[in-house]
């Protein structure tokens, strides 16, 4: 610490000098003392208000997060529960119809429903005839519901009228469809909504109606034509409803 000033002489002269003044080296330690004094109390008090305060504010951004992430939890919560419930509704409407909602068909204008077996092999003859017996058969290589691709189903293919009753006869008036009918598939607890684009029958060596017509996914059902006979195959087409976005 160095004071320093003008010293003016007393009166009207002009005469003036300057000089410094030195503070006593007691005085200078004492005042540098207090000054470390004073640096160190500040830092004590800044010490001691983070200390204080530094947990509420670490319980307001605690807070804060677990807000937002708390919100997420709920929503998505929100989001289970909606489609739990959706799930339990499509499982009651299949009972309703008295099939199970893990696949299933049903047509309501003919009033048929039945399970279907997945992925029964078309080529040999006593493993489709065995899956006849408990309902409608899945095409093995043929797809599923929302997969964009067709979908084989066929039932009641019976070798002569004697054996109309053996077999499960679903399609039984399958003849009985018209454009704009719907057809209904429930898929891993999902329901699948179908409309009716084409009827017509063919030779039973017929098969490119399999991979023919347009492109995307299409509901395939076959049937004997005429019933409880293997004369003609008997095919609807149908393709995915607008209603589906609503179902699924």
């Amino acid at each position: 610490m160095r004071p320093k000033g003008i010293i003016y002489k007393h009166g009207k002269s002009p005469t003036k000098g300057e000089m410094r003044i030195f503070l006593p080296f007691l005085t200078r330690v004492l005042y540098r003392s207090m000054q470390g004094v004073g640096a160190g109390l500040v830092a004590v008090v800044i010490i001691l208000f983070v200390t204080s305060f530094t947990p509420i504010i670490e319980q307001e951004i605690n807070f804060r997060l677990n807000k937002e992430e708390n919100a997420v939890v709920k929503n998505q919560m929100l989001i289970n529960v909606a489609e739990a419930d959706k799930i339990i509704e499509v499982q009651r409407e299949a009972e309703s119809y008295g099939v199970g909602s893990y696949f299933s068909v049903v047509v309501p204008k003919i009033d048929a429903a039945s399970n279907i077996i997945v992925n029964v092999d078309t080529s040999d003859k006593e493993e489709y005839l065995d899956a006849l017996k408990k309902g409608v058969a899945h095409a093995k290589g043929t797809y599923f519901p929302g997969q964009g691709e067709n979908i084989f189903l066929f039932a009641h293919s019976t070798d002569s009228p004697i054996n109309f009753s053996r077999y499960n006869a679903v399609f039984y008036l399958l003849r009985k469809l018209e454009s704009g009918d719907k057809l209904v598939l429930y898929f891993a607890d999902r329901k699948y909504v179908y409309e009716v684009e084409d009827k017509f029958t063919t030779s039973i060596d017929d098969t490119a109606w399999i991979t023919e017509g347009a492109s995307g996914e299409r509901l395939l059902l076959m049937t004997c034509d005429p019933p409880g006979t293997t004369w003609r195959r008997l095919i609807i087409s149908a393709k995915p409803s607008l209603s589906n976005v609503e179902t699924n």
